[in-house]
């Protein structure tokens, strides 16, 4: 039998497999645009949790707090959360990366139709 040694400090463990289990359970019921943000929020607080396992004591607790945020389902009707809940979760999520300055964690919202080419203004030609 082989026993899988991890280097985590005791608390990312746990913060990790609530980020997991929490993924799990919202797959079920996301799609999309939704489901890939909800994982992208989950990979963003895997790798917060594992590179500030060794940090002090209060980025630890801001990212704790953001794992509690975004597995909490505070704003669903349901077992599953809402994509308002989502959208939530980013903007505490990209906040802390942003305190943490790992700017390049920041989870970016993604259209699933590509934005409309902004307008050309033309000028008035006369002709004379």
């Amino acid at each position: 039998m082989t026993v899988e040694q991890r280097s985590f400090e005791p608390g990312t463990d746990v913060l990790i497999r609530k980020v997991d289990s929490h993924l799990a359970a919202v797959r079920a019921g996301l799609a999309g645009a939704e489901l890939e943000l909800a994982e992208r929020l989950a990979a963003v607080l895997r790798e917060l949790v594992v590179s500030t396992a060794q940090s002090s004591a209060a980025d630890r607790g801001q990212v704790r707090a953001a794992v509690h945020y975004f597995v909490l389902r505070r704003e669903s009707r349901g077992r599953l959360l809402s994509v308002r809940s989502l959208a939530a979760a980013q903007r505490v999520v990209n906040k802390v990366v942003l305190q943490l300055g790992r700017p390049d964690l920041l989870v970016e919202a993604r259209r699933e139709r590509p934005a409309r080419e902004p307008a050309v203004p033309t000028a008035d030609v006369g002709v004379g």
